[in-house]
């Protein structure tokens, strides 16, 4: 990866390490996010790191006694945060010689531990890096668009003004989108021209899964594809009474073992999980939105953050 180090490439021992991870876990232990937190830790350790010191959102208590090192479980706790402060930067980069990007799922927001945190030890001459996890992440995504065939998006969820904004953007990429979750009942408040390749689910009565003659249809576009990606579910699938197009579509999509299939956000990761349908899938990325982004951009701007010149 051209200007970008990752952590294996720097030395680390007996450095101070100051780590930005997903913490945010609705997977669990078994989540891809804690996985990757827990395996950047156990690598820095090995490594003979002096001090390392973890930064994450959302970090629930547990998550920080497994880990096992120093943490900020909540840096969004401080305002400055989400404002890309040089000055917050400043203070969290004292005291440290490296930092460490393995916050995939984070790294598509302008965020002050994302980006201005690591230009800041840029300008200090200390070394920036990714992790692990982040340069696999890069990776598998890149093969997404780099795989022959024809490529199916699935994309679902609640944050709909998000989703079908990315959707829109990567449909040039894909030869059929198909779109279910709250999308197909509120995009029209959204002021985009839907592409051709669009398939917009119909809905039960009650909003909360597709209907019968949508799974099918979307069953049908799932057999024809060699490359998926799957951002999000298709209903309230923690209700058994409205699991049904999840269920189905997952099903359909680990079952197509011809396929190169992967899965970004943390209600997916959940839905595959709960249905022992997780192994089937060739890749699980730790982001919804980031990995979405990624694809349509080729980069985040936490990445170009710890590029060197």
């Amino acid at each position: 990866m051209k200007n970008i180090k990752i952590i294996s490439e720097v030395e680390t021992e007996g450095k101070q390490v100051l780590v930005r991870a997903d913490l945010e876990v609705e997977a669990g232990e078994s989540g891809q996010r804690f996985l990757a937190a827990k395996e950047i830790v156990s690598y820095l350790e090995s490594k003979g790191a002096g001090r390392i010191k973890v930064i994450g959102h959302e970090g629930r208590e547990w998550v920080a006694e497994q880990l096992g090192v120093e943490t900020i479980r909540d840096i969004r706790e401080d305002p400055r945060e989400e404002e890309n402060s040089e000055q917050m930067a400043r203070e969290l980069a004292e005291g440290f010689d490296i930092y460490v990007n393995e916050a995939f799922a984070t790294s598509h927001r302008r965020h002050t531990s994302i980006c201005a945190l690591p230009e800041v030890m840029a300008n200090q001459e200390k070394e920036v890096c990714i992790g692990l996890r982040f340069a696999k992440e890069m990776e598998m995504l890149s093969q997404v668009l780099n795989k022959p065939g024809r490529k199916l998006l699935a994309v679902s969820g609640i944050k709909v003004k998000d989703k079908l904004g990315y959707a829109v953007r990567l449909a040039p990429r894909f030869d059929k989108v198909i779109l279910g979750g709250r999308i197909p009942a509120e995009y029209s408040k959204y002021d985009y021209k839907i592409p051709d390749n669009f398939m917009l689910a119909k809905l039960r009565e009650d909003m909360l899964d597709l209907d019968e003659g949508t799974i099918e249809m979307f069953k049908s576009e799932i057999e024809k594809a060699d490359v998926i990606v799957v951002a999000g579910v298709m209903g309230k699938f923690e209700d058994p009474a409205a699991e049904k197009g999840t269920k189905e579509i997952m099903t359909a999509i680990a079952n197509n073992g011809r396929a190169y299939k992967v899965l970004g956000g943390g209600d997916g990761e959940s839905a595959i999980v709960k249905y022992g349908l997780r192994d089937k899938f060739d890749w699980v990325s730790v982001g919804g939105g980031a990995m979405l982004e990624f694809l349509a951009a080729g980069t985040l701007v936490g990445l170009e953050a710890v590029k060197t010149s």
